[in-house]
């Protein structure tokens, strides 16, 4: 009787133990994420299901055209793409993105450009047009969603505090068909 008390009480160990790792891993380290809606078409999918590192940005900062998952107002999560880095000007015009005077390629787009036949993908505006500051503030990040003509981002919503950053995303596991990298 003693022998099955012992091993029901190591594997009630080994079970808690587990729980807690995997529990402690999904809030600290990496967490699932599905993308909800068409905003980042066509580099992501709507229902693609994706990590989320939460240790990128405590140990490094963001990086322009990272992929961030980050609190909206609304309680929900978005996923959108790094434009800004506090300090930044930011224009577009003639359908290319310019920081600080310097124009930037951003291949992600190319496919969808190709597409559009009724103007450009992204609006000319300037940065102190939409947000009436010059610059991305200190602290903050200025995103945009790939689908720029559906998205709600920084154009609407405002700057993204750093604190309501949860992580950066870069890999899609779900469906199984569309595992990938993507950057």
């Amino acid at each position: 009787m003693t022998k099955k008390k012992n091993e029901a009480w190591e594997w009630l160990k080994a079970i808690v133990i587990a729980v807690l790792l995997a529990g402690g891993i999904r809030y600290f380290v990496f967490a699932p994420i599905i993308v909800d809606g068409l905003s980042m078409m066509p580099t992501l999918h709507d229902h693609d299901r994706m990590i989320v590192n939460k240790l990128s940005y405590k140990i490094g900062d963001p990086k322009r055209f990272d992929i961030i998952v980050f609190h909206a107002e609304e309680g929900k999560d978005y996923i959108k793409r790094v434009i800004g880095l506090p300090g930044d000007r930011i224009e577009y015009k003639n359908d290319t993105l310019y920081v600080n005077g310097k124009a930037y390629k951003e291949p992600y787009l190319d496919k969808y450009k190709k597409q559009v036949i009724d103007g450009p993908l992204t609006e000319p505006f300037t940065l102190e047009e939409i947000t009436g500051k010059e610059t991305v503030p200190e602290g903050h990040l200025f995103v945009m969603g790939d689908n720029r003509r559906f998205s709600k981002d920084s154009r609407h919503i405002g700057f993204i505090p750093m604190d309501k950053v949860v992580g950066k995303t870069n890999i899609v596991y779900w469906p199984l068909s569309d595992i990938r990298i993507v950057q």
